[in-house]
């Protein structure tokens, strides 16, 4: 059976925060950094980034390959993403199955790609061809968005499942963002968690985020902006996977502005740890339920 102590829980480097996680290693068990900022960083901060992956457990995260679209993959932004992980041997690196670009437009934006079989097709030879050139395959994001995808013929989790199938790839299962999708679009995400293949599930994201009013559309949209605190329904989504999935699972708190405490930081990695343990009691509890059942057949 799986104990609880092999998950672990982290927090994404930021430069404010940096020096309260460094005080704080022993609380904060995997550290994530955004592997775009360090592309054309000077040598010592790459190294700085190196010596940080040798006191913790390090995860690169990308955040503009646009690897989610019908359109091929920039090598030359996957060539410095290889050099840089050759450079500092994270433990693994992950992207968001987003566009980014299109027709030589940045969008700006971590955008939500239509939801088709041709963005399956696209997507699959984009991962494909990060594999080739970086060495290693990531595991790919899940991404909010406040709109659906113009031309989409499929629903979030019938494309997700379309590309894990399609690829190799493990999953970066964000509980906010799916948490978000399903206020928007009213689908229930503890559905979506059942459907998901969780064994391919590499890490989770929690964030917070806020309500905003649409100006397009008739009521509010969840917005996650990644400035506020992880609320309760994510941490139960958060149980949810723990109770189904069998693997350690690694969980990573992303914050990226209006920083409270930094004890108020740790009280929410302490809440992700809370919530893995009810997951992974109530499961026990039920194979032990299930066992005494057979044992009296």
């Amino acid at each position: 059976m799986m104990e609880t102590r092999l998950d672990r829980v982290g927090l994404g480097w930021r430069a404010p925060l940096a020096a309260d996680i460094m005080a704080n290693l022993e609380r904060i068990e995997v550290i994530e950094v955004i592997a775009d900022d360090y592309f054309d960083a000077p040598r010592k901060d790459r190294q700085a980034l190196r010596w940080l992956g040798r006191q913790s457990p390090l995860v690169l995260h990308g955040v503009s390959l646009g690897l989610a679209s019908t359109a091929p993959v920039d090598p030359v932004r996957l060539d410095h993403l290889a050099r840089l992980i050759g450079e500092v041997e994270p433990w693994l690196w992950s992207e968001h199955l987003a566009f980014v670009r299109g027709g030589g437009v940045e969008v700006g934006h971590l955008a939500a790609p239509p939801r088709t079989a041709a963005t399956i097709e696209g997507t699959a030879r984009n991962l494909t061809t990060a594999r080739t050139i970086v060495g290693s395959p990531p595991l790919v994001e899940n991404i909010s968005t406040i709109i659906e995808p113009p031309g989409s013929a499929l629903d979030e989790v019938t494309w997700l499942e379309g590309i894990l199938a399609a690829t190799e790839n493990g999953l970066l299962l964000d509980l906010h963002n799916l948490y978000a999708n399903a206020c928007n679009f009213d689908f229930d995400p503890r559905e979506a968690i059942a459907r998901l293949p969780l064994e391919r599930v590499g890490y989770i994201h929690l964030a917070g985020g806020k309500w905003v009013q649409a100006t397009r559309f008739p009521g509010r949209r969840l917005l996650d902006d990644h400035r506020h605190a992880t609320p309760q329904p994510v941490f139960d989504l958060l149980t949810e996977v723990a109770r189904r999935a069998y693997q350690p699972l690694v969980v990573i708190l992303e914050r990226d502005g209006d920083y409270p405490p930094f004890a108020e930081l740790l009280d929410e990695l302490d809440a992700a740890r809370a919530a893995l343990a009810r997951g992974r009691a109530d499961r026990n509890a039920n194979q032990n339920v299930r066992t005494d059942v057979v044992a009296t057949l």
